[in-house]
């Protein structure tokens, strides 16, 4: 898992680079999901968020989350609806999530050669590929080796 304090330090550069204002409602939004173990609904984050802030609202989150992910700091995972922090937003091209089902880890790969395959395909039916999203759910395996062990036997006094 990517350190969450090199992702903001991260995010600070590109902003700066790219002249994109980084917030500090943004900041907090991007430190909120890249410290949790897996995604986080948007009324997740406004639950936080209004612990923090009183006068935050959905429309805060909301365009915190569209800023985020339009710098490709933040991944919407569309199955659940949630986000999820990108480890390498340098990574200019499209990506894959992984989703443990039970868990909710998340691990982003980068297979390019789907990408291209997909978006050639794509051109060849003549397909303007505008977004793509490939989740591939299922489990980690640490849920699926816990689920393989045995059950602990009982102890009886």
């Amino acid at each position: 898992m990517t350190d969450p304090r090199d992702m903001i330090r991260q995010a600070e550069r590109q902003c700066q680079q790219r002249g994109a204002r980084f917030t500090p409602i943004r900041r907090r939004v991007l430190e909120m999901i890249a410290a949790a173990p897996g995604s986080l609904k948007a009324y997740d984050l406004l639950d936080r968020l209004a612990a923090e802030h009183a006068a935050a609202r959905p429309p805060t989150v909301y365009r915190a989350l569209e800023f985020l992910i339009d710098q490709g700091l933040v991944h919407r995972i569309e199955s659940l609806n949630a986000y999820v922090a990108c480890p390498c937003p340098e990574h200019a091209h499209g990506f894959q999530l992984l989703i443990c089902r039970l868990c909710g880890r998340v691990e982003e790969l980068h297979l390019d050669e789907i990408n291209d395959h997909l978006a050639r395909r794509a051109r060849e039916l003549g397909f303007e590929v505008q977004r793509q999203t490939i989740e591939l759910l299922g489990q980690c395996d640490t849920c699926r080796q816990a689920a393989e062990r045995p059950a602990a036997p009982a102890e009886f006094p």
